[in-house]
């Protein structure tokens, strides 16, 4: 009984003195879900335009520098990249915590290129994203270990 006063007494100092709380589950796993679902409708089936209707709030917030903020001016600039023929975007895992989920892929824009270790990032407000960062990196010729990458 004690253990479990002393617990309920350092839960609830912890909450008071402003410790950060983990995300709920059910938070981490609804945006799992969502996506999920929009990874499957961007980068596999390649629907840009579909897939930031769905998901992607109008007024995004684009953190790449080479883009302006907005859906539109995302899918003006990413359609014409994921229609080329041999365009490839291969999802490699899908990390989600609370609001915040990182999709780590392979993307190719013709089967002939190495492409680019890609990590997107984005950040989910109300079942939409809201945000996004991106880091890239060339894939080189030769590395150094037998598992570069991916």
């Amino acid at each position: 009984m004690n253990r479990i006063v002393a617990s309920a007494l350092l839960a609830t100092t912890l909450i008071a003195a402003g410790a950060p709380a983990r995300p709920r589950a059910s938070e981490t796993e609804r945006n799992r879900a969502i996506v999920t679902a929009f990874a499957d409708q961007f980068y596999g089936r390649r629907d840009v335009a579909g897939a930031f209707e769905k998901f992607v709030v109008s007024d995004y917030i684009q953190h790449n520098p080479g883009l302006p903020d907005g859906r539109d001016a995302a899918v003006a600039a990413l359609a014409p990249k994921f229609a080329a023929p041999g365009a490839r975007f291969d999802v490699k895992r899908i990390i989600v915590d609370g609001d915040l989920a990182v999709i780590h892929l392979h993307g190719r824009a013709d089967p002939a290129s190495a492409g680019g270790a890609v990590a997107d990032i984005y950040r989910l407000r109300d079942g939409k994203i809201v945000e996004h960062w991106d880091v890239i990196q060339p894939i080189p010729a030769t590395a150094r270990n037998p598992h570069p990458m991916f």
